[in-house]
């Protein structure tokens, strides 16, 4: 193995185009950026309460709607902070007294500890899985709410989002799944998301596809005797949503380059063609993988590996971060794995905007350096 890893040198020929592989935030397409620039004069800078803001997120809100062939009775929100805050924001709006989790990773896991920490709710019952697979929740009595996770951004899995009875009330984080994963919107009635990733935007906003049920169970919860922080309230949230705004004011960028990617998705198909893309670049991925010695997909079960992010174990003999630095010299970015799960691992994001063309030459570039790091 080479003493000094700057003396891998990777052909360019080898090389993506676009190093971009992050699984958040993600790759932002150029052409968006682009046109950004060119309408900035006349939207940043401005109040998102008039009608220029507010036209970029009646855009996003409209063809969400479109994107996922959502029921005329569903609402959409959106509010600062990201999935992280809507964890917060679903203790005090969502969850009447018990919530179920499914947990199976980092993420999965930070809702419950949330409503876990609520003094007025009741001990949340998680159902836990080893990392690298995913549990199944089934209907338990007193709770009414059940947590799922479409795709646990740090292991690569994901999990098939359906009710675990016909009147289950179920609130998805689909932060890395949404506009890239199938859903069908009568399995869920919260489905939450940022959009730093298969939107590829940028971080520090949620939204939230919210059924009649869901809306009716806010503006309950919101009315009683719970006192609620009104950034928490998702009553003020839907309401301002409503108004094609947010509570305070969001990051115009963010809304408008999210505007973008949502367009560019119908104009090429819809999430029929996003899913497709995207399981096309993972196959990939994880058959490349699995031809080769020194790699094998760290999820063992093929049903439950992510199309959007992909986590390869890399053999002990040879070191991931080895791996990762070279490339990264290279400008190939961000396929470290993720740090809390301490594996010798590559992550991969291959959300809708990741070229298929760079995937390919992704997995040549690391088997050139594994070659070199080998010889």
């Amino acid at each position: 193995m080479p003493a000094d890893l700057s003396t891998i040198s990777i052909p360019a020929d080898l090389l993506p185009a676009d190093g971009r592989f992050g699984c958040g935030p993600s790759k932002v397409r150029p052409e968006a950026v682009a046109h950004l620039a060119e309408v900035a004069g006349d939207l940043l800078g401005t109040s998102h309460r008039q009608p220029a803001v507010r036209d970029q997120v009646k855009r996003v809100r409209d063809g969400l709607r479109q994107l996922f062939s959502l029921p005329a009775d569903y609402e959409i929100a959106v509010g600062n902070g990201g999935a992280t805050l809507f964890w917060d924001a679903a203790v005090f709006s969502l969850i009447q007294r018990r919530s179920a989790h499914a947990v199976f990773g980092e993420f999965s896991s930070k809702f419950a500890a949330s409503a876990r920490l609520a003094t007025f709710l009741e001990d949340p019952v998680v159902v836990e899985s080893p990392a690298g697979s995913h549990p199944t929740l089934e209907v338990v009595d007193g709770v009414d709410l059940y947590a799922l996770t479409h795709n646990e951004t740090s292991t690569g899995v994901a999990m098939p989002i359906r009710r675990p009875g016909p009147d289950a009330f179920v609130a998805v984080d689909a932060t890395s799944g949404a506009g890239a994963l199938p859903v069908d919107a009568a399995e869920f009635d919260a489905y939450y998301f940022s959009p730093q990733k298969a939107f590829a935007s940028e971080g520090g906003l949620w939204w939230a596809l919210l059924s009649p049920a869901a809306v009716e169970r806010i503006q309950s919860l919101t009315a009683g005797d719970r006192y609620v922080p009104p950034i928490l309230d998702l009553s003020i949230a839907l309401e301002n949503s409503r108004a094609e705004q947010t509570y305070n004011t969001p990051s115009v960028s963010t809304v408008f380059l999210m505007a973008e990617q949502v367009d560019w998705l119908l104009e090429h198909g819809g999430l029929d063609w996003s899913v497709a893309q995207c399981r096309a670049k993972a196959e990939h991925l994880y058959r490349w993988a699995e031809q080769r010695e020194w790699a094998t997909p760290y999820v063992a079960d093929p049903a439950m590996r992510s199309s959007v992010v992909c986590t390869i174990d890399i053999d002990d003999r040879v070191a991931a971060d080895d791996i990762t630095a070279v490339l990264r010299r290279h400008g190939v970015l961000d396929i470290d794995a993720y740090r809390k799960l301490g594996r010798n691992q590559l992550r991969v994001g291959v959300f809708p905007a990741v070229d298929r063309g760079d995937v390919e030459r992704l997995t040549e570039s690391i088997d050139h350096v594994v070659d070199a790091l080998s010889g």
